[in-house]
Order: C-alpha cells, then structure tokens, then sequence
C-alpha cells in the first residue's frame, strides 16, 4: 500500500501541513518536530510524490561527512581530509565538475547521526562518510544498519572511517577500523617495560566501540603480565574531554595514592591528567607518568612531550574520501585494519625506586 503524507503526519502526531514544510525546507518548524518527522519518513520509508520520485533513485552532487564533534581535532583532521579528497577532485560533478562535500557535527547524539542520515537520503546524496566510534546500543544498531541499507539500494556510497562494520556491512564500500586494541595494549606493555605496576585508567564513554577496545588492549597487556586485581577499581571513564581527564585523575588518586602511571583514553584527556597532577604538586614523569592517545597535533607540544598512540587520522580520511568517490578500491572483504604506532616520549618514565 502506498505510504501518504497524511500517514507520515499521523504517525508523527502532526499536522499534513507540518509535514510539507519540513519536506520542503520553506518554513522554519521546531528542531524537535523536524526530527520526529523525519523519523516518521524513515520509518513508513515515504517518497515524494510527482517529480521529485522520478529522482529518487539519482544521486546529487552532496557528500555527507558525519562527525561526533567537529571542535576535537580527532574528527576534525579525518573530516578535513575526506572533504579536501571529495571536493578538490574536477570532472566528477554536475555542477562545474566537484562535489560538496559537507560536515555534519552530530555532538554525540545517536538521533542526530540518524537525522542527518535521513536527510542525507533525502538529499539523493552521491556518498557518506561516517568518522569515529560507534555508539554501543541493539537498538541504534539496528536502525543504523536499517539506514545505511537504505542508503546504499538508493546507489549512495557509505564508508566508515575509524568506526568497526556494523552487522549488515554488505551494504557499505568499506570501513577503515583503527586498532584501538592492538594501540592500547602496545602503550600499557610499554609502560610495565618500565617497571610501572600500579596503573590508573581514565577511560571514554562506557557505550562507544573506541572506549571498549582501547580498554581490552590496556587489560590484555595487564593480564599477560599477571596483573588482574583492582582493575575496575583503578578505572573510571567520562567524556572524551580535558575536564574528565582532570576529574578522574583526583578521582584515582584518592582510590589509590600509590599510583606511578595514568593511561588517558585520549591526549585530550591526558592533559586534563597532567593538569591534575600538577595541581597536586606531582612531577611528570619524575613523581607519576602519563600517556594518552591518538597522536593529536598538540601532543608533542605539550611538556613534557606526551607519550601516546599515533593513528594516522589524515591520512585514513583521505583514503576515506577516495573510497567514497570510487577513486580507491575498496579493501579485500570491505574491511581494513589501520594501524597504531606508539609514540614515546618524555611524559613517561621509570618509576620512583
């Protein structure tokens, strides 16, 4: 049975009216009320009616680059490489031969990493790149895996880049997972190399992908040298954000004061910790050593120069805009591990005998 814009009303408990004007972008309607909306359009999968239907099956000349925040340089630097691939390429539009290629910064928020799919959709857009981990839910999941599916029979080509293949990945040109695992477990060997035994974890958020697997591969290299005990003691997790890492670390400080080493889920992290100790008038790496994560430019700045996991986040961005433009072909089976390199420098050393 054919899908009407009066059923898309009923089932967002909106008026008929409503509808046309967040379908036609000609009247500003309540963030809230577009977004009910446009689920309802998802969900009942309706399509214009007249000529915009005889278009639903071409692709535009938009490219969309979804991040979780577009202020940290992680999503920043592999977003600025993939529009710089898409949109520097001539001959490959309609419109004077480039594609546009724009960012859509969903803060975190898994209805909106679903309402910009939907409107990208909506859009015919040619490809979309999605950066960073995956949020960790069945349901989101699901609808996430329901979506790309969409997006894909309508000719549109998705990547992921640095975020693992959801179940269903058939439906995707690739995803470039980085080895968060493989990263976190070379950066704890390096420090047991030292000689650290006591070891505080500030971690991400506990449902994102990034935060599960960077913190097996620290427990993996804790277990393999026979440290089991206080492990979710000598953890805490928060956002990927300076104030966290600051928190967490009085945080484990007081839970243990015998601490000599801090892992930080991410350099922004680390310095919310270097900041912490600090305040507590503690030398890095002298009284307690710190790491962190994902190499960001201001790493090697900081004083001490931070120890860390490099992930070549620009250089994965670019190979995600190639792929979404079809000028790279696509890994073996779709799926490509990215590499992690540790970076040591001065913010750790050997504990205090």
């Amino acid at each position: 049975m054919t899908v009407t814009l009066s059923d898309v009303a009923a089932r967002a408990r909106v008026s008929p009216a409503t509808v046309s004007r967040v379908l036609n972008g000609n009247y500003p309607v309540a963030a809230s009320t577009r977004e009910r909306v446009l689920r309802a359009v998802d969900e009942l999968d309706y399509v214009l009616n007249g000529p915009a239907s005889s278009l639903a099956a071409a692709t535009s000349d938009l490219v969309g680059i979804l991040v979780n925040d577009i202020a940290d340089p992680f999503f920043g630097i592999m977003a600025g490489a993939a529009q710089t691939e898409i949109g520097g390429q001539e001959g490959t539009g309609r419109a004077g031969g480039e594609k546009l290629a724009v960012v859509c910064n969903t803060n975190g928020s898994p209805d909106r990493e679903l309402t910009y799919l939907t409107l990208l959709q909506r859009q015919r857009a040619a490809a979309v790149v999605l950066t960073g981990g995956a949020l960790e839910d069945p349901a989101h999941i699901a609808a996430m895996s329901s979506k790309l599916a969409k997006l894909a029979d309508a000719g549109t080509r998705v990547v992921l880049c640095g975020r693992p293949p959801l179940p269903g990945s058939e439906s995707i040109v690739a995803a470039l997972a980085f080895d968060n695992r493989g990263g976190g477990r070379r950066l704890t060997e390096h420090l047991l190399s030292l000689g650290h035994r006591r070891i505080g974890y500030v971690a991400g958020p506990t449902e994102r992908t990034t935060t599960r697997h960077r913190l097996e591969g620290h427990r993996a290299a804790l277990a393999a040298a026979g440290i089991t005990e206080d492990q979710d003691r000598l953890t805490v997790h928060g956002p990927y954000a300076r104030q966290s890492g600051y928190d967490a670390t009085l945080e484990l400080l007081r839970r243990d004061p015998a601490l000599t080493a801090i892992v930080a889920a991410n350099d922004t992290v680390a310095l919310g910790a270097c900041a912490a100790l600090r305040d507590q008038g503690l030398r890095i790496p002298e009284d307690i050593s710190v790491a962190g994560f994902d190499d960001l430019p201001f790493s090697v700045d900081a004083v001490p120069a931070l120890t860390t996991v490099r992930l070549p986040l620009y250089e994965a961005g670019a190979r995600a805009g190639r792929l979404a433009m079809g000028r790279e072909a696509a890994p073996p089976g779709g799926i490509a591990t990215i590499g992690a390199e540790l970076m040591a420098r001065e913010s750790t050393g050997r504990p205090k005998s």
